[in-house]
């Protein structure tokens, strides 16, 4: 089934409006900047608190396009975790169908990556079908990154689509080119070997025994060691490289990443976007994130010096890191009652010449808004309370009475049907907190609890460094 619809996905981006190059796309609306969306996180096929939201996702998808289409935009920048799973249902892989043939049909540009959430093989299914119909989807990270060249006035745009990676999936790809190297230069030994060049210097030096001198000139000369230093990687031993090797291949996420960008070689003359899904150290997060334990999963702004503007997905929470221009635009729709203050939205960015980028954003009103109300039962339920609210949205409600209200997620129904949670805040819940908070803290180590102390003034966790300096510190005091 599933390759069924993607097949129809293909099919219909091949037959939709005017064909355009794949590598140069030119004719470009002149005399304005080029204007990208900038969106991510869609995790279609979500589901919150066991409510779907695939109704809210075709919502907001089609205001997208509609967006788009109102502003005219050159193309569509998608960071990553397009689907909620790596294996999404047939329903979601229709609504994504839906959604990128809505922007084919209007001849607006699509740039999208896989996040962590993806598969990366089903996100590039089809990649060279789409790149026809202006359709650009990041295929598996190989070690190379295509880069999409667009043209406006101010000459050639590049875009560089970069897939959530980790260090595991960088280190393969040079584990593997390593390897190829080592049986192409292997097969060109033998071939050397079977022709007889690779004797030829030291023939040419030993040549007749009479002669004597000829094998002291070819060592002057370097002639006797062409084959050996060829055979032997410049004179390394096969242990020797084989530890240069290991001692290069990325450990961290910032490594990783930043391999990944260096050998995408950009121009810093042009201007340069870069679409990605990545967790930039200093960005806040949510509680419908993914969070890897430490913060092993960091990657510093730096890394993505040499771009004009990144387009970056995984957090949640629209803000930037670092520079403006270094943003994460934050889902479309809130997942989860920690966003419930956030207003979503769709970043717009405007780029003109070298350097120039303007950024705004355009709200987002969802089909259900998420929100939080609080108070007795009483109060939440009297008519004065809810009569000028959407009883429609998505609800969590916190009671404060001391006892709790029997059937009391039942009732509330009655009245805000999309009731998504029930808490109590009272002495007894807030005791059982304090008790659970001490109960936690004795069960952590020193630098566990000194790292959450500076998490929380620095919005950001320790490096390894400083993890490595601390430890030292408290195991040094320990022994005082």
């Amino acid at each position: 089934m599933l390759i069924h619809i993607m097949t129809r996905l293909a099919f219909l981006l091949l037959t939709v409006g005017q064909k355009v190059e794949a590598e140069l796309i030119t004719g470009l609306e002149t005399g304005t900047d080029m204007k990208l969306l900038h969106i991510s996180d869609l995790h279609i096929g979500k589901r919150v608190n066991e409510f779907s939201m695939v109704e809210d996702q075709k919502y907001i998808l089609d205001r997208i396009i509609e967006i788009a289409k109102q502003e005219q935009a050159d193309g569509v920048m998608i960071a990553g975790d397009i689907y909620d799973k790596s294996v999404p249902s047939a329903e979601a892989v229709q609504i994504f169908d839906r959604f990128l043939t809505g922007f084919a049909r209007l001849g607006i540009k699509v740039f999208a990556v896989s996040g962590n959430h993806d598969s990366a093989e089903r996100i590039a299914f089809g990649a060279q079908l789409m790149k026809g119909r202006g359709v650009y989807l990041s295929p598996v990270y190989d070690g190379n990154i295509e880069k999409i060249t667009l043209s406006d006035e101010y000459g050639a745009l590049n875009i560089y689509l970069l897939p959530f990676i980790k260090p595991a999936m960088v280190r393969h790809v040079l584990d593997r080119e390593q390897k190829t190297a080592g049986s192409q230069f292997r097969s060109g030994r033998e071939q050397a070997e079977e022709g007889g060049q690779l004797e030829t210097g030291r023939e040419q030096a030993e040549g007749d025994s009479q002669t004597g001198g000829g094998r002291e000139q070819a060592e002057e000369g370097g002639q006797l060691e062409t084959g050996r230093e060829q055979a032997e990687g410049d004179g390394c031993s096969g242990s020797s490289r084989k530890a240069w090797q290991e001692s290069n291949l990325p450990e961290s996420y910032q490594e990783a990443v930043k391999l990944a960008v260096e050998r995408m070689k950009v121009d810093g003359t042009k201007r340069n976007v870069l679409v990605a899904h990545q967790f930039v150290t200093g960005a806040g997060r949510c509680e419908s994130e993914e969070v890897v334990v430490g913060g092993l999963d960091n990657v510093d702004a730096e890394v993505f010096q040499a771009f004009d503007y990144v387009a970056l997905g995984h957090i949640h929470s629209p803000q930037w890191v670092g520079r403006e221009t270094v943003r994460y635009c934050g889902t479309p729709l809130k997942y989860s009652f920690s966003e419930a203050e956030q207003e979503k939205s769709v970043t717009v960015v405007e780029l003109g010449e070298k350097g120039g980028v303007e950024l705004r954003t355009i709200p987002l009103t969802p089909l259900h808004d998420m929100r939080k109300i609080s108070g007795t039962y009483m109060e939440v339920t009297a008519r004065s309370f809810y009569q000028d609210i959407n009883r429609e949205d998505y609800v969590q409600v916190t009671l404060t009475d001391e006892e709790d209200i029997p059937d009391g997620l039942k009732k509330l129904r009655i009245i805000y049907p999309n009731l998504m949670r029930l808490v109590y805040d009272n002495h007894r819940t807030r005791q059982n907190r304090e008790l659970g908070a001490v109960q936690d803290m004795e069960q952590k180590s020193e630098l566990e609890l000194f790292g959450e102390f500076y998490a929380q003034q620095n919005n950001q966790p320790m490096s390894a460094e400083q993890t490595a300096f601390v430890r030292g510190l408290i195991e040094g005091i320990k022994v005082m």
